[in-house]
């Protein structure tokens, strides 16, 4: 029965990639108002990050924040539907691409250095991924985290490698195929800003709290001689596409201190979260991971 469930859910976002996208908004947007009143649990958890992150911002305008931020996260999730079946014509053009695009292929072609693309969890994520499959030359790689459901898993890894070249590997798996596919020249899409608990991390301050935070992208970036540039998704009102910021790469990125470049990227996420406030995915519990001793923060 629960396959079934699974079967009817993938075939209702198959049948939501017909409709337009303004309608996929409109409707990403009531459903958001009713999410924000029925997911408690989100609810409560968004409004905590919220109050522990910007504690200056009155409680009435922090709700007003989150239940933007729900309109904005279920239309992400609806609109899903065009990014796995919608053809690549449409969702091209639906993408506006902003920055140095070519910086990975250019970079790659004069100097043999591999390109990570640093792309935090803003609700439009996965468009972010598909620009750089659909809009620039150099083939990608990523990890992901494989789902519980093998259905939904298989649909998510299909939605994500449909367009240009690439290869994504489960976050459970040895990262030596993702190093050798670096080392042969595909960027690497890498997600950098969630709690995976204490391994391979450090609590470095998001937001003046300490936060369990990877240190991978630096010793990653290290290791392989990488530049790092990041990739900022932004979702548009009233379903007029979307927005793709290439940044400039990082400068002086990476160093010999890794638990430094660790609280760069941290700063670096806060200050374009200042600028989207309400896109960032607040309803991830990104202090659940405490130091020893410390009690929950939720």
């Amino acid at each position: 029965m629960k396959s079934f469930g699974i079967r009817l859910f993938l075939s209702f976002m198959w049948l939501l990639h017909w409709l337009p996208l303004p309608v996929l908004a409109a409707l990403g947007r009531g459903l958001g108002a009713l999410l924000y009143r029925l997911a408690g649990s989100r609810r409560k958890i968004g409004l905590r990050n919220l109050e522990l992150c910007l504690p200056g911002m009155p409680l009435a305008e922090r709700q007003a924040l989150l239940k933007q931020h729900f309109g904005w996260l279920t239309r992400s999730l609806i609109e899903r539907s065009v990014l796995w079946y919608g053809s690549e014509q449409r969702v091209k053009g639906y993408i506006q691409v902003e920055g140095d695009i070519g910086l990975a292929e250019r970079v790659f072609q004069e100097t043999g250095r591999p390109t990570m693309w640093l792309c935090p969890h803003f609700v439009g994520l996965d468009v972010a991924g598909a620009a750089i499959l659909l809009c620039q030359p150099r083939p990608g790689a990523s990890i992901y985290q494989t789902q519980s459901n093998p259905v939904i898993d298989a649909a998510m890894r299909r939605g994500r490698l449909r367009f240009g070249d690439a290869e994504i590997f489960p976050r459970s798996d040895s990262v030596k195929p993702l190093l050798r596919a670096v080392k042969q020249g595909r960027g690497f899409f890498n997600l950098p800003d969630m709690d995976f608990g204490r391994q391979d991390s450090a609590f470095v301050p998001f937001f003046g709290v300490p936060a369990a935070t990877l240190l991978a992208p630096s010793r990653l970036a290290r290791m392989l001689n990488m530049v790092v540039q990041p990739v900022i998704a932004e979702m548009l009102p009233g379903g007029q596409g979307y927005k793709v910021h290439f940044m400039p790469p990082l400068d002086n990125f990476p160093t010999a201190d890794t638990e430094a470049d660790t609280l760069r990227l941290n700063q670096y996420i806060e200050q374009q979260i200042l600028r989207n406030p309400s896109q960032y995915l607040w309803v991830h519990k990104r202090f659940k991971t405490r130091p020893e001793g410390e009690p929950s923060l939720y």
